[in-house]
C-alpha cells in the first residue's frame, strides 16, 4: 500500500480492510494508522478528496483497537479532527465502551465518554446500556447517577433494559427512595415491566414491610409471553436467598437487624401472596432463617 501511494496510486480499498482485519498486535496497529495518514494525505493532495473514509472503517479500526489491547489508539478513531480520515461514530465508542465492560475498566469508559462530549458525538440509547452495566458492575452508585443525570438531561429515551440496571442497583443497596424515583421515570417512557424493574419495585415494597403489594407486582408479570416469564421462578429464589445477604451489608450496622428481622417475616408472607394468587412456583425459604445467609 505504502508504494502504491508513493508511486503516486490509490490503492485499493480492499487493501485497507484487509490490513485493518489483519492487525494482530499493538505494532500493526501503529502501521495502520500510519497508513491511514498517509492515504488521507494522499486524496487530499492527488484525489482532491476532502471527505473523511466512511463511518464503518472507524468502527472497523476502533475493533481491531480493542482486539489487540491498543485503546490508546482506537480513541484517536473518536476524534472529530484527526489527521487518519476517520469519521467518528457512536457505534466505535460503544465498541470501546464493551471493551471497558469486558475488563471491569470505568476509569477507560469516563474516558470514552469525555470523548463523546468533546467531539460531538450525540448520547444514545444503546450507550447508556453500557455505560449503566459499567457502574453496576463496578458497584459505583455516585457514577451511574451522575451518568444517568447526562443521560436524562439529553432526552435520551432509556431502554427496558437499562431501567432495569438502574433499578437492581439501587435495590441492591436498599435505597428506597431512589427505587421509587426511577421507577416513576419508566413509567412515564414505557408501560409494562420487565424482571428486572418488576422485581426491583417488588424489593422496594418488602424495604417498606409491604409484602402485599411486593406478591401484586410480581403477580402482574404472569401476564408477559410464556418465553418472557420463564425467568419468575429463578428471581423469586434470587430474591430469597440472594438480595437479603446483598441488601442488609449495605445498611448502617444499627439498621441491620430490625432489616433482617422484617426480611424474615415480609418474604414468606410475600411468597404466600404469590401462591394464594395462584402463581405455581417453588420456592426454597431455607435461606431465610439461616443466620450466615442473612446476618444480624
Amino acid at each position: 500500500m505504502l508504494k502504491s501511494v508513493k508511486g503516486q496510486t490509490m490503492p485499493p480499498n480492499a487493501w485497507l480492510w484487509s490490513l485493518v482485519a489483519k492487525c494482530a498486535n499493538r505494532e500493526d496497529i501503529a502501521l495502520l494508522f500510519q497508513m491511514l495518514q498517509n492515504l488521507r494525505r494522499f486524496r487530499l493532495s492527488n484525489l482532491r478528496i476532502h471527505d473523511n473514509f466512511n463511518c464503518n472503517l472507524c468502527f472497523k479500526v476502533a475493533e481491531a483497537c480493542a482486539r489487540v489491547g491498543a485503546v490508546d489508539y482506537g480513541k484517536k478513531a473518536l476524534w472529530e479532527h484527526n489527521k487518519y480520515g476517520l469519521t467518528p461514530s457512536v457505534s466505535s465508542a460503544n465498541y470501546l465502551l464493551l471493551y471497558a465492560k469486558k475488563h471491569n475498566d470505568s476509569k477507560f469508559m469516563v474516558e470514552i465518554m469525555k470523548l463523546l462530549k468533546r467531539n460531538h458525538l450525540p448520547l444514545q440509547p444503546s450507550t447508556a446500556d453500557i455505560v449503566f452495566s459499567i457502574c453496576y458492575d463496578d458497584d459505583n452508585w455516585e457514577l451511574i447517577s451522575k451518568y444517568a443525570h447526562k443521560f436524562m438531561k439529553a432526552g435520551v429515551k432509556l431502554r427496558r433494559t437499562t431501567f432495569g440496571t438502574w433499578m437492581e442497583f439501587a435495590a441492591k443497596r436498599g435505597d428506597v427512595e431512589s427505587i421509587w424515583k426511577i421507577e416513576q421515570l419508566r413509567s412515564k417512557a414505557m408501560e409494562k415491566h420487565n424482571l428486572a424493574t418488576a422485581f426491583s419495585c417488588a424489593k422496594g415494597f418488602l424495604l417498606e414491610g409491604k409484602p402485599e403489594n411486593a406478591a401484586a407486582i410480581i403477580h402482574v408479570l404472569n401476564e408477559l409471553p410464556d418465553e418472557k416469564r420463564t425467568g419468575i421462578a429463578t428471581e423469586l429464589q434470587k430474591l430469597v436467598s440472594e438480595w437479603p445477604l446483598e441488601v442488609i451489608k449495605y445498611q448502617k450496622e444499627e439498621d441491620r437487624k430490625k432489616l433482617a428481622s422484617s426480611l424474615r417475616k415480609d418474604i414468606p408472607s410475600m411468597v404466600n401472596g404469590l401462591m394464594s394468587m395462584g402463581l405455581a412456583v417453588e420456592v426454597n425459604l431455607n435461606d431465610l432463617s439461616n443466620e450466615e445467609a442473612i446476618p444480624c
